[in-house]
């Protein structure tokens, strides 16, 4: 049963998507060669308390940690432990915010630079914001879970790479894995995938690999992992469906290289028009 959220939880749920990107923001700045990922998630923690809010991941049994953030081949679960960025590193930052009751969640994959590093993976990284902004074009009542999925399949595929078949998006609110399930590609006939009705609220997720989309766990028991050792990427923003296009509520990054650091510009915006596999939900 995916759930209709009322007008007053809706506004809650922007109040926290806000409060949450503006902590994904300041995590973000902080990602630089030689920083520890236990850095940037004890940092992410110390702000989402700042903003009133629990960090949604702790709420998963057994996961102890406000992030998911992974490197290079890491797909997701990720485990921010000791590990030291690299130059050149690419790094998938994930939180969720639990505000009020409700939760929003929100990713995006960046690459580790200095002040003399050249931007590299641009076209593998450009692949999944486009495949993104796409899927929550299509997220919008009258459709179908099947085309935000087809959305997504058609921009990673057409940019020469493939979206991971094992992960899904998913619904996002009243509890942090929600229905629906909401692959990265088109697994079922799209007539059958649910209906797209006004008030859901959704986390999609664009997760995609360089190469061959089979993953393995790692032996921490919660990393995934592409077998070859190839990059991942992961993008995602929590949205509500509406009649028209639909409300992110995680603010969209958008980033820019200055220096060795990277500055972000931050709008909360609505889209405008303008602008059969085994589905294991992601944090």
């Amino acid at each position: 049963m995916i759930s209709i959220k009322t007008t007053k939880e809706i506004e809650v749920m922007k109040e926290g998507g806000k409060k949450l990107a503006w902590v994904f923001s300041q995590v973000l700045k902080k990602i630089e060669p030689g920083v520890t990922l236990r850095k940037l998630d004890r940092l992410a923690e110390i702000l989402i308390k700042k903003k009133d809010g629990v960090p949604s991941f702790k709420t998963i049994r057994n996961y102890h940690w406000t992030t998911c953030i992974n490197v290079n081949e890491g797909v997701v679960h990720g485990i921010p432990n000791d590990y030291q960025l690299k130059t050149n590193d690419l790094v998938s930052l994930d939180m969720g915010m639990l505000f009020k009751g409700l939760h929003t969640d929100m990713a995006c994959t960046v690459q580790v630079r200095n002040s003399k590093s050249k931007i590299l993976n641009s076209k593998f990284l450009e692949a999944g914001k486009r495949a993104l902004k796409m899927a929550i074009r299509a997220a919008k009542a009258g459709n179908r879970v099947g085309h935000i999925s087809q959305a997504i399949e058609k921009e990673i595929k057409k940019a020469g790479f493939n979206p991971v078949r094992e992960l899904t998006g998913h619904g996002v609110g009243r509890k942090l894995h929600e229905e629906p399930k909401i692959p990265c590609f088109l697994a079922d006939d799209l007539k059958k995938t649910p209906l797209l009705k006004s008030g859901m609220s959704l986390a999609v997720e664009v997760i995609y690999v360089r190469s061959k989309p089979d993953l393995i766990i790692d032996e921490d028991g919660w990393t995934l992992k592409t077998e070859d050792g190839k990059p991942a990427g992961l993008f995602e923003n929590s949205l509500v469906v509406t009649k028209g296009m639909p409300l992110v509520l995680t603010t969209p990054l958008r980033l820019l290289p200055t220096g060795g650091r990277t500055r972000l510009l931050t709008r909360h915006l609505r889209v405008t028009s303008k602008g059969t596999a085994t589905l294991i939900g992601s944090i």
